[in-house]
């Protein structure tokens, strides 16, 4: 039997970052937190022992990726954990974390969700 690894899901944001986690056992996603900044994402993957990132890819619908120099800033400083870092389009997630959520005031939920929805849609995919 394979050792169960942990995985983090990472809805990265300007303002907020979402995060899930799931494991390779049960491939299920669950939503975890939101967090300000990157030494709070750090402290959720040193806490939780994760042996990989599953980060949000953010490409437009037009499938354009040039992506914002904080995203690539935030990519890089996750690569210097030393923990593998897989990427996953993760167009949609937020409009469906909406649809699943509500539109209601509070924002912070969503992004948690729609971290739960990156993370999910990587462990559908890798089988």
């Amino acid at each position: 039997m394979e050792m169960v690894k942990i995985y983090i899901g990472i809805d990265w944001g300007a303002a907020k970052i979402g995060v899930a986690i799931g494991d390779n056992q049960s491939k299920t996603a669950v939503p975890l937190a939101v967090v300000k900044n990157i030494d709070e994402l750090k402290e959720i993957i040193n806490k939780e022992q994760a042996d990989v990132l599953v980060l949000g890819e953010p490409i437009k619908m037009s499938g354009d990726n040039n992506f914002l120099q904080a995203f690539n800033d935030f990519k890089e400083k996750l690569n210097d954990l030393k923990i593998p870092v897989e990427m996953i389009d993760e167009r949609l997630t937020s409009k469906l974390a909406d649809k699943l959520f509500g539109n209601k005031k509070e924002k912070a939920p969503q992004d948690a969700i729609a971290a739960m929805l990156i993370l999910q849609s990587y462990f559908d995919q890798v089988k």
